[in-house]
């Protein structure tokens, strides 16, 4: 992270860049380091001081306030202040990313055929109600290389109802499922 501190008609001495520095380190735990730049303008104007702070965030996001006031003290203040209230909706519109799920689009195009879907796994469940149906993430696993016979042999001894597994013949990812007459199903990709 870098800090820019520039005075004009002002002598920035080691007191004035510590309280910028203390300021700046709250506004960097608001958003958790993701600082990349500050340059922070001191201005002296007759009898008043304005302070201009532009914040560089990751991801191209820019900060700016201005502020003027009687002395640095509450120029600066007024100004972090503006700061620190824009730093707080970007850390909102961040998590608030980080928590919604699959998008409609997303969840539409991965969505399967209901024809296909019936044949497979038999009639869709109605959902009670005004429920809507929900993706429900079971687990992760890691997709290993293996051969069919070896995926066949781990999905036969394993409780799980499919694997999801590289081929380590064609390299491409493939799915093995044990269907409802007792065999296995291979799915492959169309080259």
């Amino acid at each position: 992270m870098r800090l820019e501190l520039t005075g004009r008609h002002v002598t920035i001495t080691p007191a004035v860049r510590k309280t910028v520095e203390r300021r700046h380190a709250r506004l960097a735990r608001l958003l958790n380091d993701n600082i990349v730049s500050m340059q922070v303008v001191i201005t002296r104007e007759k009898s008043r001081t304005h302070v201009d702070i532009t914040l560089h965030a990751r991801g191209d996001h820019f900060l700016h306030a201005a502020a003027t006031g009687r002395d640095l003290p509450a120029a600066l203040g007024a100004a972090t202040e503006k700061i620190e209230h824009q730093a707080q909706k970007l850390k909102s519109k961040w998590t608030e990313r980080k928590r919604q799920g699959v998008s409609a689009a997303k969840a539409g195009s991965a969505a399967p055929r209901p024809e296909r879907a019936r044949r497979i796994f038999g009639p869709p469940p109605v959902p009670a109600g005004d429920d809507a149906i929900r993706i429900v993430r079971a687990r992760r696993y890691a997709v290993k290389p293996m051969s069919v016979d070896e995926a066949a042999l781990e999905v036969a001894e394993g409780r799980d109802a499919f694997l999801v597994f590289r081929n380590a013949t064609t390299d491409t990812i493939n799915v093995l499922f044990r269907r409802s007459d007792g065999h296995l199903g291979l799915i492959e990709p169309e080259a």
